[in-house]
This record gives structure tokens, sequence and C-alpha cells, in this order.
């Protein structure tokens, strides 16, 4: 009664447009409190108690301080940099720019570890420029927000930092080398339909005419965000500093990069850098924090056995429950968050991972694959939103364009799920 209580409640706070950590709370705390109502003031202690233990993890720090690198990048001029030096590799031509733009979003993704930061980031150099060779500005906005969505999976990445907290047994390093090829195959798979496109729709025809950046200019100009990646997983495979002590090493990279190198960032700029960064960084960690009640609740009340054990012996089969977890998770991914997805989801999806003996590992890159399918699939996607807002286009405009990419993907996510190996050969082989 309680349990259908907790989930229709959250379901109805979501419904009215309540923010999903703020629902998460609330649908928690009133669980608990009607779960123990002949000891009120106990079921209530174990809202704050709860609050405080879902932010007291060490691994967390990583979050704001990865979040406060992708926006230090962003306004140092290292993605228009990092995009003059792929023009002059790849060349001009028609789908080259396109191609460009899920190459420096790849890239950004070894730096930043977040979709819409990665997704504002390119789509501010990007968008204008593949406007002006004659792109339409929907594919554009397709084209960036689904090269962004490769971010939580090439490492750093903040939804696999989520995850390895909620899995203890699926380590950060474990997480991050399991991410990369997967991560490098999206990038690929997300490439082709778009070059594809480009060049059966004759976009482009004006990219020919620009001029093409000389390699060995835009190399050394390139050359501080390029290192930037080596440092940070360089680092930390060499054991000099663990996860969130690469992401503070890599903050103060950023601002030597910016403040000393480029010269793009002034002491003046620093307030509105930290005021952002903050800003998203307690949006993340507020539900993140409001969720450990919701997960408290779910506990409490015995509700993630009983799911677990019906979904394990509902008949399906291994691969009939794998199947079924990922049409639920896509379909939710258009309408919720990844941080939000694993949060609520991670707990009660764990125990049937573990009745099938699934490697954690290799699940935690299914999930976030899925995650990073949601990101661009309308009508709720993050990333997205983002680039629709940077090209001044409605999303619904973008649906002939983005449903190429989201197919693309769900590739990358068969692959994986078929061939394991995918995703756990590189960890094995690093000894993680």
């Amino acid at each position: 009664m309680i349990a259908s209580i907790l989930f229709s409640l959250f379901i109805v706070l979501m419904l009215i447009g309540t923010p999903v950590g703020v629902a998460l709370g609330i649908a928690g705390t009133v669980a608990i409190v009607m779960a123990n109502m002949d000891t009120y003031w106990y079921g209530l202690m174990a809202v704050p108690q709860n609050f405080y233990a879902g932010l007291s993890k060490y691994p967390l720090l990583a979050i704001p301080m990865f979040v406060l690198l992708g926006s230090i990048f962003d306004r140092s001029g290292v993605a228009a940099r990092l995009v003059n030096l792929a023009v002059a590799i790849v060349g001009r031509g028609s789908g080259m720019l396109p191609m460009v733009s899920i190459m420096v979003a790849m890239f950004l993704g070894g730096i930043s570890g977040s979709g819409p930061a990665c997704a504002a980031a390119v789509g501010a150099v990007m968008i204008r420029s593949m406007s002006q060779a004659g792109y339409p500005r929907p594919f554009s906005a397709s084209v960036v927000a689904a090269g962004a969505a490769t971010d939580i999976l090439i490492p750093p990445s903040v939804a696999l930092i989520i995850y390895s907290i909620l899995v203890p047994s699926a380590s950060v390093p474990a997480l991050f080398a399991a991410g990369m090829v997967p991560g490098i195959l999206a990038g690929i798979c997300l490439i082709i339909p778009t070059v594809w496109l480009a060049r059966h729709y004759k976009m482009g025809a004006a990219e020919q005419d620009l001029p093409r950046p000389p390699f060995f200019k835009s190399l050394v100009q390139a050359s501080w965000g390029l290192a930037a990646p080596v440092l940070i997983l360089g680092g930390m495979r060499l054991g000099w500093f663990t996860p969130t002590e690469a992401a503070v090493v890599a903050v103060f990279y950023g601002l030597f990069v910016g403040m000393v190198v480029y010269r793009t960032i002034k002491i003046k700029d620093l307030s509105l850098i930290f005021r952002e960064a903050a800003e998203l960084s307690a949006v993340i960690l507020l539900v993140v924090t409001l969720a450990g009640i919701f997960a408290w609740a779910l506990s409490t009340l015995s509700v993630i056995d009983p799911i677990a054990n019906a979904i394990v012996h509902s008949g399906l089969g291994e691969y009939g429950v794998l199947a079924l977890l990922i049409v639920l998770l896509v379909i939710l991914g258009m309408f919720l968050d990844g941080i939000s997805i694993f949060l609520i989801f991670v707990p009660l999806l764990l125990p049937i991972a573990n009745a099938f003996n699934w490697d954690l590992v290799w699940f935690g890159i299914i999930l976030t694959l899925k995650v990073a399918v949601g990101q661009f699939t309308p009508p709720l996607a993050v990333n997205l939103m983002v680039s629709c807002r940077i090209a001044n286009v409605p999303m619904e405009s973008t649906i002939r364009w983005v449903l190429w990419l989201v197919a693309a993907m769900l590739l990358v996510l068969l692959l994986v799920v078929t061939f394991p190996g995918l995703a756990t050969w590189l960890p094995r082989y690093l000894g993680y």
C-alpha cells in the first residue's frame, strides 16, 4: 500500500511540473513517515540523516570540480582551437563540419564529462559555422546534441561517478576504462549517418569556399587543450592522483591555460564562471541527496526485492529481461535526465543484475548508453534543449534528423550488449 503511494506520489508530482529532486524527496519523506506512524519522530529524523548520508561521499567531490572545469574550458577558447585543428585534419567538403562537431564533442568528453556543458561549448562555435556553410540549423542542432551525448561515456564522466557511488564494487577507474571503447564507437557510428545525410541532401555547399586552417599552426594553438585529457587520465593511470584529485588538478590546469596561456579569461570573469559551476553543481548534488531519501524509503519498505524477484522469474529469460530494461530506460531517458535515472533505478536493477551474474562494470556502461540515447531523444532531451536554444530552432524541427542519430546510438547499445568485451576488455587489460 505504502509502496504504491510512494510511486504514485512521485509520478503525480512529476506530472504537475515539480523538479525531479524535490519530487523524489517529498515522495520518499511521505512514505517513510507513513511506514513509521507509531514512531513518527524516528521516521522523520531518518530524512535529514539520509539527506546528509547521500551527500557525504568522497567521490562526489569530483562532480563540482569537473563541472567547473567544463565552464572554464567553455570560456577559455579551447573548443574553437580544437575545431580549427579538426578542420585542418579532415579538410573542407560536404559533411566535414558536422564530422568535426562530433569529433570535438568526443574530445571535450575527456575534459568535462558533462553532455549539456559540451553541447553548449561546441554549439556556440559550430552551429554558427555550419549555418554559414549552408547546413540547416535543425540539422546542426541535432548533430551537436548527439555528439555531446558521447561525453557521459568517454572519461571523465559524471554519470559513471554517480554509478560507482551506487555500486561500490564497480570502481571509477574501471568504469572510466570501460567507457572508452563504447564512447569512441558511438562517435564513429554517429559520424557515418551524419556525413551521409549531409551529402545525400547536398548540405554545406558553401563549405568548400571556406579556407582550410594551416595544420601546424592549428596544432600548436590546440596543444594545451589536447594535453588536458592526457593529464587527467594519464595521471590517474600512473597513480599520481585519484579521480577526485584529478578533477582538482584539471581545474587549476584549465585556469592556467585560460588565464596565462590563451589569456581569454580575466580576473573579473572568474566570479561568473564560479557562479555558473556552483549553480549546476548544486542542482546535481541536490538531486543526489534527495534521491537518497527515496532510495532509503524503497529499502525500508522492502520494495526492491519483490520487484526484482518478479522480473527475474517472469519467464522472459536473461536476454528478454535485458531487452525489457533497454526499452524501459530508453523511454524514461526521453523524460528524465541521466543522473535521476541512475539514482532512481540502479537500486532496483542491481538485484536483477546480480541474479543473472552480469558484470557490474559492463552493466554500468549499458545503463550509461541508454542514458546517452535519452540525452538527445525528444521530447525532453537535455543536450537537444541546449543546442536548439543556441540554434534558435524548436525541438520538433530536429526530429527528421535526430532520429537517424538515435538509431546509430541504439546500434552501439546493441553491439555492447551482444559483445560485452567491448566494455570489459580495456579495464581487464589495465588490471582494474
